[in-house]
């Protein structure tokens, strides 16, 4: 582990960075913010000659930290709660783009990952790659038995530049959570430890085929939208190789209308491939940003790249159903019940105070456009109401918030006048009647006893092998109670004083050691 002056440092060189792009201003003026942390950032900027007014350039800053920062800020776009409305509105902006490595290195980095040369796997490579991100870049390829496919190869060396970066993540976020506070109650640490979670999944291309192949099972009986298959012969943990999409972007709007397409129709499918990811299969794509989606001739939605993706367990995909299903009827009561059910709201708050906050925040937004009222500005309404009733940040709906906002703002540009909820409603009430319904309650009911019935004998079993029965060898007598030199119930005698004084030695020892390697 890297020495706390190793993370001192690296997060000196990130706050001047940050600092010169007025990126520390607003948690500089935010009187929620720990005291120690708003006297930090100010020296940051008092050091760099820099003054409060000013553009506040929030992806600048993070796009030149690095690849790790990029992804990073990318992932604190969907947290207003944790770095203000403008932060997060300035970094959704922040692209995923760096400048490619040379061919030459890719080459070798596909060669060395399979052991064998190149052309043993593919015909054709093109040298230009079609998209250079932080983590990774990929070229357009044919394969020896001529299949078009695209190559998606890890940036040499960025396992480890990132493993570096998260561990100093990890140190400030611990020294940040424990200022108290407020930044206890947006539990930084936990943000980080997510962070590191997806990152991870991101650097294994094998997980993030095996992602891919999951989806593509559970959306096989959803028209208009695929998955595009898996190379497994020619994919690692380093390269992963899938069919080559022949489409069109979906945010090139204008060609998608020459080509004839139904802009709406295709806006729709979006949303209702989205829920039904999210809420049926609790698995879902959460980078679902335009340049990760294309249109085929027939319409159909084809969507890449799965390094991030969502998973919701059952009984949060039903909370979550019910929350979305009563914020578009206007049952704020039963909302807030939710809340207080799956214990986001502690519950020494009123649930009726709780349902009047929630329908300040929805009923302004119901019947109407998403071009006058959006999801997104539903999410910050709530993330608003969240200090007031002492909610803590639930990790597990963070990459949720941040996707349905990628999905509407593709949807809104596809169809202005789409309305989310009215196209939510149908799908989400069909699943509650489903999911939550007399028969589905009852279907649980007769599945969980008949579990419970066939896991009886091997509780009798467990039972008997901790109680076996009398006879065969005579049981042990008791057997009486040594006292030990290190046993602190008893008193010692020199002996037992020298062993301590040894055990103590060797633990300070190891523990100076271990100071002075890392």
């Amino acid at each position: 582990m890297p020495s706390s002056a190793t993370h001192l440092i690296r997060l000196a060189r990130w706050g001047v960075t940050l600092a010169r792009r007025r990126a520390l201003v607003g948690i500089e003026d935010d009187p929620n913010a720990p005291a120690t942390l708003r006297r930090l950032v100010r020296l940051a900027r008092l050091a760099t000659l820099t003054g409060k007014q000013g553009t506040r350039d929030y992806a600048g800053a993070f796009r030149a930290i690095g690849p790790a920062a990029i992804k990073l800020g990318q992932s604190l776009a969907t947290r207003p709660d944790l770095v203000g409305d403008e932060a997060a509105n300035n970094l959704l902006s922040l692209q995923d783009s760096l400048p490619p490595v040379p061919f030459a290195e890719i080459r070798a980095a596909i060669e060395s990952s399979f052991a064998q040369p190149i052309e043993k796997l593919f015909s054709e490579i093109d040298s230009e790659p079609v998209g250079a991100a932080s983590i990774a870049q990929v070229h357009r390829g044919v394969t020896t038995d001529g299949r078009k496919v695209a190559i998606k190869v890890l940036r040499p060396g960025i396992r480890e530049k990132f493993a570096r970066d998260i561990q100093t993540y990890e140190w400030a976020a611990a020294h940040v959570e424990a200022m108290g506070g407020e930044a206890s109650r947006l539990r930084p640490r936990l943000t980080i430890a997510n962070f590191k979670r997806w990152t991870n999944s991101e650097l294994d291309l094998r997980r993030e085929a095996a992602s891919a192949s999951e989806l593509a099972e559970q959306m096989a009986g959803v028209p208009g939208y695929r998955i595009p298959a898996v190379d497994w012969d020619r994919t690692n943990g380093r390269v992963l190789t899938v069919e080559w999409i022949d489409g069109i972007k979906i945010s090139r709007v204008d060609e998608l209308q020459a080509r004839g397409h139904d802009l709406a129709a295709i806006s729709e499918r979006l949303v209702v491939s989205f829920l039904t990811q999210a809420i049926s299969a609790g698995f879902f794509h959460a980078d679902m940003h335009q340049g990760n989606l294309f249109v085929e001739d027939d319409g159909t939605i084809v969507a890449i790249d799965f390094g991030i993706m969502g998973r919701i367990d059952r009984r949060a995909r039903q909370w979550l159903a019910e929350i979305l299903y009563g914020l578009t009827t206007g049952n704020y009561q039963r909302v807030a019940e939710i809340h207080f059910e799956a214990q986001y709201v502690p519950s020494y708050h009123s649930v009726g105070e709780f349902a009047t906050a929630l329908r300040a925040v929805g009923e302004p937004m119901r019947g109407k456009p998403v071009k006058e009222l959006s999801v997104g500005q539903m999410l910050d309404g709530l993330f608003a109401i969240t200090r007031d009733f002492d909610m803590q940040t639930q990790p597990h709906l963070l990459l949720l918030q941040k996707t349905m906002v990628m999905v509407e703002g593709i949807a809104t540009q596809l169809n202005p006048d789409i309305n989310m909820w009215d196209t939510a409603a149908p799908y989400v009430r069909s699943w509650i009647r489903d999911e939550l319904g007399p028969e589905a309650a009852l279907a649980d009911r007769l599945k969980q006893d008949t579990e419970t019935l066939l896991r009886l004998p091997g509780l009798i079993r467990r039972v008997e092998e901790m109680f076996p029965p009398k006879g065969g060898a005579p049981e042990p007598p008791p057997l009486p109670d040594i006292p030990l030199i290190t046993d602190k119930r008893e008193g010692r005698g020199w002996l037992g004083y020298v062993a301590a004084g040894l055990v103590g030695a060797g633990a300070v020892w190891g523990a100076l050691a271990a100071g002075l390697l890392g």
